[in-house]
C-alpha cells in the first residue's frame, strides 16, 4: 500500500496533519506514507517514524521564474508522482497545484476538495469544506471516507538527539523555565510590544520564573523582539534566530508554560503537551486553537472570546468583528483587538496556569 498526502500550506497546518498520518499507519501498518509540503515546512514532519518520504515544493523559487520556465517546473514536480504507482493519494489543500498531481497520480483512491471545473470529477471520495471544526479534525475526515476507526488525535513532533543536545548546551541547567515566542511571520498577529514586555516582566519579577525568548532569524522577527526588550525591566534570555524548528521544539518540551500568538511554536508547545497561553486576534480558535492531546473533542465552543480546551487556554475579545481573517483593521497590518488587552486579566491567567 502506497499512500500519498498532499499539505501546500504554513508550517502549523502542516503540523496539524500527523493525527492522520499515524491513523492511516495503524490502519495500514505496513503501508509507505509519502507527503508533499512546501518548502520550509518539512520540519515538521522530520523523524516522524510514521512517513517514508517528504517531498518539497519550492513555491518562492518557482514563483521568481519567467512564465514558460515557471510552467516547465510545475510539470516537472507534477509528473514526478506518476511513476510512483500510488494506492491512495488524499489532497488536503484546495488549489490547482493538489489537484493536478491528484489527476496525474493515477491513483485509484483520490481524495480531496472541490475545485474548479477543470479538475471537478477527478475525486472519487469529495471531502467537504471545514465550517466551524478545528483544522485537527477537519484533517482527519478522509479517514471517514475510508471507513477507517479514529484511534486518537494527537498532534506529534519530533526532533533529532542533536537538537536535544544543542538545546542543552543553550539552556546551560536552566531547569524551570517559561517559553515566550512574541512574534508571528504575519505582525498583525502580535499583541502590543509594551503588553508583551509586562508579561515578560511579570513572569520573571513577580513569578520568579525564568523566562526564554525565541524567534525566527528573520530579520523583522528579532527587531520586533528587540523592541519589546527595550520595554522590558527584566532581562529574560533571548534566544530569537539561534534555534530551528526542531530545536524550538525540543527547548519547548522543557519548558513549564508557554505564552504566545496564533504560530506554529503555539501548535509545537501544545503538541508537546506544555500548557499553552495563547492570544487571538484575526484568526478563530474553533479552527486553530491549541489541540489538547489529551481530549477527542474541540473545547473551542463559541467564534470569539476566552476559551480553554484541557491545559490550554485562548485570550480573545469577544468583539463582533473576531475573528475576521484580515491582515490588521482597514489595511493597518495592526489589529486592534490584539491592542487593547486587560493586562490585569492576562496576569490572573497566567498565574493560575503557572501554579497548576
Amino acid at each position: 500500500m502506497k499512500i500519498l498526502l498532499l499539505k501546500f500550506r504554513n508550517i502549523g497546518d502542516v503540523l496539524l496533519i500527523t493525527p492522520l498520518i499515524s491513523n492511516l499507519k495503524s490502519y495500514y501498518p505496513e503501508s509507505k506514507i509519502d507527503i508533499a509540503v512546501n518548502v520550509g515546512t518539512e520540519a515538521m514532519l522530520t523523524f516522524n517514524p510514521n512517513i517514508n518520504k517528504v517531498i518539497t515544493y519550492e513555491r518562492d523559487f518557482v514563483k521568481g521564474l519567467s512564465f514558460f520556465i515557471r510552467l516547465y517546473e510545475e510539470i516537472k514536480f507534477t509528473c514526478q508522482f506518476r511513476k510512483e504507482n500510488y494506492d491512495i493519494v488524499i489532497n488536503l489543500t484546495e488549489g490547482d497545484r493538489g489537484s493536478q498531481i491528484t489527476w496525474l497520480s493515477g491513483a485509484l483512491v483520490r481524495i480531496g476538495y472541490k475545485n474548479n471545473w477543470f479538475f471537478k470529477d477527478i475525486y472519487t471520495h469529495l471531502l467537504l469544506e471545514q465550517g466551524f471544526e478545528h483544522t485537527v479534525e477537519t484533517n482527519l475526515n478522509p479517514l471517514k471516507k475510508l471507513d477507517i476507526p479514529i484511534k486518537d488525535k494527537k498532534v506529534e513532533i519530533f526532533w533529532s538527539k542533536d537538537d536535544e543536545t544543542h538545546v542543552q548546551k543553550e539552556l546551560n541547567n536552566i531547569n524551570d523555565f517559561i517559553h515566550i515566542h512574541p512574534v508571528s511571520r504575519w505582525l498583525f498577529k502580535c499583541i502590543a510590544d509594551n503588553t508583551m514586555a509586562q508579561i515578560i516582566d511579570f513572569c520573571e519579577l513577580k513569578l520568579g520564573s525564568k523566562v526564554i525568548l525565541t524567534a525566527s532569524s528573520e530579520k523583522f522577527e528579532l527587531d520586533k523582539v528587540d523592541k519589546i526588550l527595550n520595554y522590558c525591566k527584566s532581562k529574560p534570555i533571548n534566544l530569537a534566530g539561534k534555534f530551528s524548528l526542531n530545536q524550538i521544539a525540543a527547548l519547548n518540551n522543557k519548558s513549564k508554560l508557554f505564552i504566545g500568538v496564533d504560530t506554529s511554536i503555539m501548535h509545537i508547545s501544545a503538541s508537546n503537551n506544555i500548557p499553552v497561553f495563547a492570544f487571538f486576534g484575526p484568526s478563530g480558535a474553533n479552527h486553530w486553537g491549541p489541540w489538547d492531546n489529551d481530549l477527542i473533542e474541540s473545547g473551542y465552543t463559541k467564534i470569539n472570546g476566552f476559551q480553554t480546551m484541557g491545559r490550554h487556554r485562548v485570550f480573545a475579545e469577544s468583539r463582533r468583528c473576531q475573528p475576521c481573517g484580515q491582515d490588521g483593521c482597514d489595511g493597518t497590518k495592526i489589529s486592534n483587538c490584539l491592542m487593547e488587552m486587560d493586562i490585569d486579566v492576562i496576569k490572573k491567567n497566567i498565574m493560575e496556569m503557572y501554579s497548576e
